[in-house]
């Protein structure tokens, strides 16, 4: 029985988050930060990488200012990196098909920050690490919006009016 339960607590703490990942999306922005850091506090600096880094993640499309954007993002990169070099214990290959997205994120921080080297750094990273898509709507969504980064960066800057980064995805 403690197992059973031991195996539900990580499903409850992301159904958690994708409540209010929803809510973010339904348009209440203040109110989805709020609670994603309510639950950061929760879980704290030290808890399961794999919430912290779906958190920050989440954390950073909530933010107005693009430093505190980056700051967040790099939070997650750095929570998935403890997945997945073997410090944190759980299973890497929960967050490998993180890492297209969160260094594609990063990149689009870094150019509203006019920073076009880190960019291209990340923009890199992301197209190296998309091999762990899935060929399905999430994967191809982050592979077309990497390649959408491509031709921006290519430009020197961003054309049209779609987003930057690739869709969000809550973890399965």
């Amino acid at each position: 029985m403690a197992e059973r339960r031991e195996q539900a607590a990580p499903d409850a703490v992301l159904t958690r988050i994708g409540q209010v990942v929803m809510l973010h999306h339904g348009g209440d922005r203040e109110e989805a930060r709020r609670r994603l850091l309510d639950l950061w506090a929760e879980i704290g600096e030290d808890g399961d990488p794999l919430y912290r880094c779906t958190l920050a993640h989440y954390l950073a499309d909530t933010q107005d200012d693009p430093s505190d954007e980056l700051a967040w993002d790099l939070r997650a990169l750095s929570a998935a990196d403890e997945v997945t070099d073997g410090r944190a214990g759980g299973d890497p290959a929960a967050v490998r098909g993180f890492y297209p997205s969160l260094h594609l994120n990063l990149a689009a921080d870094y150019v509203k920050l006019g920073r076009a080297e880190a960019a291209r750094t990340h923009l890199t990273r992301a197209h190296g690490t998309a091999d762990a898509l899935g060929d399905d709507g999430y994967g191809d969504g982050v592979r077309a919006a990497i390649r959408r980064m491509e031709l921006r960066l290519a430009e020197e800057g961003p054309a049209g009016g779609e987003p930057w980064g690739p869709p969000r995805q809550r973890p399965r």
